[in-house]
């Protein structure tokens, strides 16, 4: 729906594109899925010559592909899933001396500042599109907060670390 792309391109629009925060893809599940959907006639695969490589496929979205991503998004959606290493990393705190939860904290300020800024450039592109503008601005929203709530509360995941790291797993949460 976005336009034709090749494999690359779809791939990096998970890898850091419009779909980076709210699904995962690889090139493993996008080219098998890219290959069963040709199939399937939902979309067409030409063959791009290039210079000394061999030929790029570009896909394209067949109208019986459209009407079934129209059929998909009309299913009713899963609850989101909130997976984050540094949420996990942050269960285990007591096991950590507290220099490591300082720069995991800092880690993942600077990693929602870099996402902030990333989406503010894009909201500030010209946006043609309502839903895009719609999901960035979402987006803008949850790491302002996430950004403020680090910066209000980093002292009580930071008070949680062990003064010396814990190998028997002493003060773990159950």
């Amino acid at each position: 729906m976005l336009g034709d792309s090749t494999g690359y391109e779809i791939n990096k629009l998970f890898e850091d594109g419009l779909f980076s925060h709210f699904l995962d893809a690889s090139y493993g599940s996008i080219y098998p899925a890219l290959t069963r959907l040709t199939e399937q006639g939902m979309l067409t695969c030409t063959a791009e010559a290039q210079d000394g490589r061999p030929d790029k496929k570009v896909y394209s979205l067949t109208d019986r592909g459209k009407e079934a991503l129209r059929e998909a998004l009309m299913s009713p959606v899963s609850p989101d899933k909130h997976r984050s290493e540094f949420i996990f990393a942050s269960i285990f705190a007591a096991m950590l001396p507290g220099q490591r939860v300082t720069e995991l904290v800092d880690a993942q300020l600077a990693n929602c500042r870099e996402d902030l800024a990333r989406i503010e450039d894009a909201l500030a592109s010209d946006i043609d599109c309502s839903s895009k503008r719609f999901v960035l601005g979402y987006g803008q929203v949850v790491m302002k907060a996430s950004i403020e709530y680090l910066e209000k509360h980093r002292q009580d995941i930071e008070a949680a670390a062990s003064p010396e790291t814990a190998p028997d797993g002493a003060g773990i949460p159950a």
